[in-house]
């Protein structure tokens, strides 16, 4: 491993926030009246990977972050870019950050964690006795692949007995993710919320199947690389989290990229660690952006990066019993002006055609009344691009009075 190579610099938070916000797409610019595929392909590029998760109490969480950052864009844009078939086709499904949707160059950049996971390593590592044990299942499993094309895992359920929980995988669920894994089958296309497998032969570009075969640790530096650019800013533990890579690899690729002048070490006030980013630092001199996040948004994975870059503690309660709860079930952190400055528990109660507002907590000093508006404007535009007509402000706390003062204003204008 290269020598570590002395900080050079040093930044305030007020520089750190701003530049992770801009690198994140958060940059305070009015988004395009019209949006177009092109830019939904420009924004994943530029994060490097989108977060799926299967709760559906408001959008499934993949839609989000888009929505964040570009407002009112039509869903299909990322069905097309995600799931259609030939050209229209820019991203592919496999585990980048969790369960998530990548730009399709950079599969090459994971061809290591799937021979990993062929072997039973890294974050398939559970599932190694499957794949030692049961060589005749998955054998199976992926003539029948090669045999009928996308095929989902319910299609071929051997199984008997009823299904218990979602995570009481059959064996032939079990398979079709051991192959996922290891890169012999790719997601087609989804079914409800259901994965399509097929051989990645018929789904992706034939130029990045046979992109060459690239070292391992060229292969994790790259993506180390691709991290800081989507960060802005990080520490080595906030930036491999964002690829989930593993502490030695990252520590030798971000060394390396460092003695190569890719990147450079500085110093962020108030943090302990030394962090990365770009060479020249380019932050915008403010942000002044509003905008509802998802609770799997890249800008807010990292809890401790979030408490040390917004002094936001935040904590999913969705597994959290109702009566344990501090916040609520699906609570989305309000973004407003470089501060995270609220935190917004929402439900789309689809068959009452309606956003249901269930708390409203402001975090210190508060929302001033230009911020307690752009609060009620983001809740109207929200609810117009889930096509919900009405928005219910269901909370009895002071905040929520004031949001409906300032709901009826939106409403009016």
């Amino acid at each position: 491993m290269p020598a570590e190579l002395p900080v050079q610099q040093k930044i305030p938070i007020e520089q750190a926030r701003r530049l992770a916000l801009s690198a994140q797409g958060f940059h305070g610019r009015q988004p395009p009246a019209t949006i177009t595929s092109r830019h939904v392909t420009q924004l994943i590029e530029r994060l490097g990977v989108v977060q799926i998760d299967s709760v559906n109490a408001l959008v499934r969480s993949h839609y989000l972050p888009l929505y964040s950052r570009l407002g009112n864009y039509p869903q299909k844009l990322l069905d097309q870019a995600a799931w259609s078939q030939g050209r229209q086709r820019k991203l592919f499904e496999y585990w980048g950050h969790e369960a998530s949707l990548l730009p399709i160059q950079l599969y090459p950049l994971m061809r290591w964690r799937m021979q990993r996971a062929s072997c039973g390593q890294g974050i398939y590592q559970q599932m190694a006795r499957f794949g030692r044990e049961q060589q005749s299942t998955i054998a199976r499993v992926l003539q029948a692949v090669r045999e009928q094309g996308a095929l989902g895992a319910g299609t071929l359920n051997t199984r008997q007995e009823r299904a218990g929980p979602w995570w009481d995988w059959s064996a032939e669920k079990m398979a079709l993710e051991w192959l996922f894994a290891a890169g012999e089958v790719t997601v087609a296309g989804r079914r409800g919320f259901e994965r399509l497998y097929d051989l990645p032969e018929r789904v992706l570009p034939s130029a990045i199947l046979n992109h060459p075969e690239l070292a391992e640790a060229d292969a994790q530096r790259d993506l180390l690389l691709h991290a800081v650019k989507a960060l802005g800013v990080g520490t080595e533990k906030d930036i491999r989290d964002y690829f989930r890579q593993d502490p030695t690899s990252a520590r030798a690729g971000l060394a390396e990229l460092q003695e190569q002048g890719v990147i450079e070490r500085i110093q962020v006030q108030g943090w302990k660690q030394p962090a990365f980013a770009l060479p020249a630092l380019s932050a915008p001199r403010k942000v002044s952006t509003s905008a509802l996040l998802s609770p799997f948004d890249s800008l807010i994975w990292e809890r401790a990066r979030t408490e040390r870059l917004f002094d936001f503690h935040y904590r999913l309660e969705i597994y959290t019993p109702a009566h344990k709860r501090i916040y609520g079930y699906y609570v989305l952190p309000f973004l407003h002006h470089e501060r995270i400055a609220a935190r917004i528990d929402l439900r789309a109660e689809r068959a009452a055609g309606r956003l249901a507002v269930h708390a409203v907590h402001e975090e210190e000093p508060g929302l001033d009344e230009e911020g307690i508006h752009a609060l009620a404007a983001n809740l109207r535009q929200l609810a117009d691009w889930l096509g919900l007509p009405h928005v219910l402000i269901n909370c009895q706390r002071a905040s929520a009075a004031r949001l409906r003062v300032a709901f009826v204003q939106v409403e009016q204008r």
